[in-house]
């Protein structure tokens, strides 16, 4: 059955994946994106999923764009949280906008998005969502206490918000993905990338698709019983 889905940060990388297999699944996919216009008109033209234009960061942003959506295309059923930034650096070199703008962006916009559809979700006792944290949200990472930091929140949330959802019919889980070959991963010098992979078991980068896959199914009829779980999707780089 086809449902309406908004994608945050779904016109690049792992968000246009998840977008992609989800409209191959059978739903009505939305698309938002935060500022790169020519990037998510090229990418509508190539799928023909439509695009929305608003900051996550922002709560009324979300939920005008939200409202935007529904009116176009009907109540949002699936919310995939996948929009998310780095700002990385040592901690003491760390400022406190690179802080900001990585909590604001990866952990803020997951509460504006997920606040602004889940009354609607309530009422209609059914919804699923899935935010897209990290590995480094699991395990830390140098140079990224900001990112860690929001990852490892979204977790929590999800926990939390699982537990209100269930007598509801909503589904609340996280993606944790290892490290992709996304172009931001690719852009990183080569001897880097193989200092990576040399700490990955099955020896490659993740691909895309493969958390794309997770997603379709955890917002599957198939994962009704799945509520609160985080799927490690990193080829065995961090056992949890």
């Amino acid at each position: 059955m086809g449902r309406v889905a908004i994608v945050t940060g779904g016109s690049r990388g792992i968000g246009a994946s998840i977008s992609k297999a989800l409209k191959a699944a059978g739903h009505e996919v939305a698309a938002t994106y935060g500022g790169n216009d020519e990037a998510a008109k090229a990418f509508t033209d190539e799928t023909g999923i439509r695009t929305f234009k608003f900051d996550v960061g922002d709560y009324d942003a979300c939920k005008s764009g939200i409202a935007e959506v529904e009116e176009a295309m009907g109540p949002v059923e699936i919310l995939i949280n996948n929009a998310g930034i780095t700002r990385d650096a040592p901690f003491h070199k760390m400022t406190p906008d690179q802080w900001k703008a990585v909590i604001d962006t990866n952990l803020t916009g997951v509460f504006n998005m997920t606040h602004n559809v889940w009354t609607g979700m309530r009422d209609r006792s059914f919804g699923r969502i899935v935010t897209i944290s990290s590995i480094n949200g699991q395990k830390g990472q140098f140079g990224q206490a900001n990112y860690s930091a929001a990852k490892a929140g979204d977790i929590g949330f999800t926990k939390a918000l699982a537990q209100e959802g269930a007598k509801k019919g909503i589904t609340v889980n996280v993606v944790s993905p290892g490290y992709i070959a996304t172009d931001m991963v690719m852009a990183v010098p080569e001897k880097v990338r193989e200092q990576i992979v040399a700490q990955i078991p099955v020896g490659r980068l993740g691909e895309p698709d493969e958390i794309a896959r997770c997603v379709a199914f955890l917002v599957s009829d198939d994962a009704g019983f799945i509520t609160g779980a985080t799927l490690s999707a990193n080829g065995g780089q961090y056992l949890s």
